[in-house]
């Protein structure tokens, strides 16, 4: 019986590694402008750091056919500005999370843990 425990509870975990990944992925890719919007919060960053950062933390692939569109509509959209530096010589494109970008993750973050808590349902 205890054997049988021990391997549920393996299995279950399993799962739970399983969907995890996957739903991260699914959110990722449904929600890809307000994952950009997260990931440029943290730090002011250039459209190559922004695609590996995504890949590392979400587990998607990013092409740059798909990146960099999204960020020219976050800029449009004044969610982001941008700005050319030239660290090292080499031109890169920073891109900065302004203040209505960061309201709209606060109105999103409010209705998702709207939603978390069922308040939604209601």
């Amino acid at each position: 019986m205890n054997q049988y425990k021990m391997g549920h509870n393996k299995n279950v975990e399993e799962l739970a590694d399983a969907y995890k990944g996957e739903l991260v992925q699914r959110i990722t890719r449904n929600l890809l402008d307000i994952q950009m919007l997260r990931l440029i919060q943290t730090q002011p960053m250039w459209g190559y750091l922004i695609k590996k950062k995504a890949e590392r933390k979400f587990g998607v692939r990013l092409r740059h056919g798909a990146l960099y569109p999204l960020l020219n509509t976050l800029e449009k959209e004044s969610f982001v500005t941008s700005q050319k530096q030239q660290p090292g010589g080499r031109t890169r494109k920073i891109y900065t999370i302004t203040r209505k970008g960061e309201q709209y993750l606060k109105i999103y973050n409010t209705i998702l843990g709207e939603q978390i808590q069922g308040r939604d349902l209601e």
